[in-house]
């Protein structure tokens, strides 16, 4: 296990401080990929609101838009942050891409990574990116055999030249994340995973061993419905909390690199999820919700 990794906070990839609750920005610009444009103002008054909470790591994407494009995460945490708190981690994934029509598909010729990693530098208004993601498949880890190699060889590049800090995988199994290992140091991973879907524990067992961050996407299940769970409810009774509180509580008690990003485009959830990482599980809770 790392020794870079504390209760409270971690060094991301050995060298970038950061709180264990970020903040997840894809709820920003709309509620779902295809959604309503969200009120831009109300993105921005989130996104400070955050810093004043002490978030310093935020997760995006440049095809984080409404379904219309016209709100766009990247362009509201520029407008609303930069220049950026010099403790603000920004990480981003490149991968799947928007249609015209508003859905997406996914780059699967390296070539084809360098121009999304050029749009992330421009709309967030920086020089190099703190951390890039290669999203693989959908909402599912891709078959085993898919090689990835080629694809973060591309990004692996992109770092030597000084565009990227530090490189992570995302929807991936341990197959992908040996191979990607070979090219270049990895330092964080980002699966499905939350306290109702814990499938992934022989992924999050590896990241450990390696000191390797662990940073689920959906941590909140998609959804409160996605945290329908027993066992979740009888412990935010006995702390007097609300379901998502727990899951998050739970997720960063699971294991030391784990970091949480629960995404939001509310002021009230966004207070209540921060607020979570004030809640210690006890060894009780931990083996009720076992």
């Amino acid at each position: 296990m790392s020794d870079q990794f504390t209760s409270n906070d971690c060094h991301l990839g050995g060298d970038l401080p950061v709180n264990r609750i970020g903040f997840g920005a894809m709820r920003l610009a709309t509620n779902s990929f295809r959604g309503p444009a969200r009120d831009p103002e109300t993105g921005r008054a989130v996104l400070r609101r955050a810093m004043e909470l002490g978030v310093n790591h935020i997760d995006t994407a440049a095809f984080y838009t409404s379904g219309d494009g016209t709100v766009r995460a990247n362009a509201l945490i520029r407008e609303a942050l930069h220049p950026y708190p010099a403790d603000l981690v920004i990480a981003t994934k490149v991968g799947p891409a928007r249609t015209p029509d508003g859905g997406m598909t996914e780059t699967v010729d390296p070539a084809d990574l360098r121009p999304l990693v050029e749009d992330n530098l421009e709309t967030l208004g920086v020089d190099r990116l703190d951390l890039v993601y290669l999203r693989i498949g959908g909402t599912e880890p891709p078959p085993p055999g898919e090689s990835v190699a080629e694809r973060f060889e591309a990004l692996a590049a992109m770092r030597e030249e000084g565009l990227i800090r530090h490189l992570g995988l995302s929807n991936v199994g341990t197959g992908h994340l040996a191979e990607a290992r070979a090219v270049a140091p990895v330092s964080a991973v980002q699966n499905h995973f939350h306290a109702a879907k814990r499938d992934d524990m022989e992924l999050l067992a590896v990241c450990e061993e390696a000191g390797i961050a662990y940073v689920p996407f959906f941590p909140l299940g998609g959804g409160v419905s996605g945290l329908a769970d027993d066992r979740i409810t009888k412990i935010a009774d006995r702390h007097d909390a609300t379901v998502p509180q727990i899951a998050l509580a739970w997720l960063i008690a699971s294991s030391p690199v784990t970091l949480a990003i629960p995404g939001t485009g509310s002021l009230v959830h966004l207070e209540e999820n921060t607020a979570a990482g004030s809640i210690s599980l006890t060894r009780e809770d931990l083996s009720d919700l076992l």
